[in-house]
């Protein structure tokens, strides 16, 4: 029969039962093979309705630092029988499915050319533990000890992760101990065939850290200075505000008074939310808000406010499956179009589109100074598998020096000075006017803020082409952003085919640019990170023959916005989407492309290329 054999490099999947206590397991897992300094990429795959339905946590090693998902498994921990079937198909031929052997395993589920492993684990526990709830909880710590010894995971390094989890609780450490060592046994008595996947000690990892892009997000609102957050829960946002909300406790309680220096408003629904976010951002406080899709929906009326009466606004959007209410617990990239032209009328939305928790961490802080110099709303464009997964990254920086830049505002000194104010009023040329605080001067500086148009001095109006002026400076502030935003990353070696991507397909692309090149397919590259779309990407496009625009939505959204709002050769831009709620995986980019052939159905893209 055969086996795979590797070390460092293989993907283990676990299928338990929602509400089972697994994810503690399953963390501690993930969290013990970054500890032995092997690069790891967990991905926690659940469902959005209520427990007893199928779980997942899939952790893929990689001594060669993909964190992508890879597709395919080579190790299952199968903890369920509602799922074990499609599970057991999942795995690589060669590879192994661990069970819970208490009951016999069905002939239909046997496969020649897998491994199997079988654990009693209810028998073990039921002999061990005589509370129903422990035997549940603890048959997740024994399969801990029985991968422990098969893998080869440093038993040090799990002793210190169950300590640091349970405590002072010297009677919990001390029941997982037993646990582990239940499994680990099992293993060294039962268990005498050669085991192909092994862990060892690395160093791949350096110094990188492995945090959610939510939490990442949340420390960042509190390193820019935000002091109001307005929020409603949805999926998969709601832990932006359970991390912001926890760091504002330690970081944002004056030490002397013992007073919050925040305010943290849970909204009777997401148009509140952001209107909330609204008035505090027109008072001068930094203010934000946290939803997905069918938050954004619900608060277009007032991004539309905030966009015309140019009032700065955060609002981070971890997107998910849809429409409607979709896949809540799934992933996708399928906000772009409504963003980018949010509310009805002549819009247009600046994103930002981070790929690992430190970019979450950066833009988040860059957000703030964006929307306030910018005068408008600011979208932080997450996603899911960013959002609620821990990522390994490169360490967040905490510049003890770091300066708001709160863009144009207008002072009680320069009112006295006798500048000229006026609210929407353009004296440098870059479409952004001066703006004032309410209450700066007793006299000076005050404007009625309305949503109805007006001139350049805040006065209504339906004077036609004040109008006009008004739309086009509104255009040329557009232009001035792209000045300002995070520039794309552009990998060029003089290829004739160009890729462009985004976000958290990131991870996946350059596994995909690394498999091809072995292929003898060689790829440009080009990740966005912003809209509006800079010079640099027209540039792209113009110069390749063919450019594959990667994205995890089924309409091709990327593209689209590429072609009608940068005016993009269509011809040249061939859209490859992925849009199944799970992360887009190296393989079926690469196999995408390979696929491809042009129109006429007669040059393969890989003749193309070589």
């Amino acid at each position: 029969m055969p086996k795979i054999s590797s070390i460092n490099e293989f993907v283990v999947k676990f299928a338990n039962v929602n509400g089972s206590g697994s994810a503690s397991a399953n963390g501690m897992f993930a969290r013990a093979i970054f500890r032995m300094g092997v690069s790891v990429s967990p991905r926690n795959i659940f469902p959005s309705n209520i427990q007893g339905l199928p779980t997942w946590y899939e952790v893929r090693i990689s001594e060669k630092g993909y964190l992508g998902a890879r597709g395919g498994v080579d190790l299952m921990v199968a903890m369920n029988p509602q799922s074990i079937a499609d599970d057991i198909i999942e795995i690589e031929s060669g590879g192994y499915l661990l069970y819970d052997s208490t009951s016999m395993l069905s002939r239909q589920l046997v496969r020649e050319d897998i491994n199997y492993i079988a654990i009693p684990l209810t028998s073990i526990c039921n002999s061990q533990y005589a509370d129903a709830r422990e035997r549940q909880l603890f048959k997740n710590i024994i399969y801990l000890g029985a991968l422990s010894e098969l893998l080869g995971i440093d038993e040090e390094v799990l002793a210190i992760l169950v300590t640091q989890q349970y405590g002072s609780k010297t009677a919990l450490i001390e029941s997982n101990f037993k646990a582990l060592d239940l499994g680990r046994d099992f293993i060294k008595e039962n268990f005498n065939a050669e085991f192909g996947l092994k862990l060892k000690r690395s160093d791949a990892i350096k110094d990188r850290i492995l945090m959610e892009g939510n939490s990442a997000i949340a420390l960042g609102a509190v390193y820019a200075g935000a002091m109001v957050g307005a929020w409603y829960p949805i999926t998969p946002s709601t832990s932006v505000f359970d991390a912001f909300t926890k760091y504002c406790e330690k970081y944002r309680v004056d030490s002397t008074t013992g007073q919050n220096n925040y305010a943290i408003i849970q909204a009777e629904d997401e148009l509140a939310a952001i209107g909330m976010v609204i008035g505090a951002s027109w008072n001068g406080a930094r203010a934000f808000t946290a939803t997905s899709g069918p938050g954004v929906s619900l608060m277009n009326e007032f991004i539309g406010l905030a966009y015309f009466a140019e009032i700065p606004a955060v609002i981070v959007d971890v997107q998910r499956g849809g429409p409607s209410t979709g896949m809540p617990s799934r992933t996708q990239q399928s906000d772009l179009l409504m963003v980018a032209h949010a509310s009805h009328g002549d819009t247009q939305n600046i994103m930002l589109f981070p790929s690992n928790p430190k970019e979450c961490f950066d833009f988040s802080v860059q957000a703030f100074d964006l929307a306030e110099r910018l005068q408008t709303p600011i979208f932080l464009m997450s996603d899911l598998d960013i959002g609620m997964n821990d990522g390994m990254s490169d360490p967040l920086e905490w510049d003890e020096s770091f300066m708001m830049d709160r863009g144009k505002v207008k002072t009680a000194e320069d009112l006295d000075s006798g500048e000229a104010f006026g609210r929407y009023l353009d004296v440098d040329g870059d479409g952004i006017p001066y703006r004032t605080y309410p209450g700066t001067h007793p006299e000076k500086g005050g404007f009625f803020t309305r949503g109805t148009t007006r001139d350049e001095y805040a006065r209504y109006t339906e004077h036609g082409p004040t109008y006009v002026a008004n739309m086009e400076r509104l255009v040329k502030k557009f232009e001035t952003a792209k000045q300002m935003i995070p520039a794309p990353v552009i990998t060029d070696e003089g290829n004739d085919v160009g890729v462009i991507f985004f976000g958290s397909t990131d991870a996946a692309m350059q596994e995909t640019i690394d498999t091809l090149r072995e292929r003898g397919v060689l790829l440009d590259t080009l990740r966005l990170r912003a809209y509006p779309f800079q010079d640099q990407v027209l540039a792209f496009v113009e110069k390749h023959q063919r450019v594959f625009v990667v994205e995890q939505n089924r309409d091709g959204q990327l593209r689209k916005l590429l072609i009608a709002d940068a005016e993009m050769m269509p011809k040249k831009m061939v859209s490859i989407t992925h849009y199944d709620g799970s992360p887009i995986t190296a393989r079926f980019i690469s196999d995408a492309i390979l696929r491809y052939s042009d129109e006429e159905k007669v040059t393969p893209i890989r003749e193309m290329v070589t």
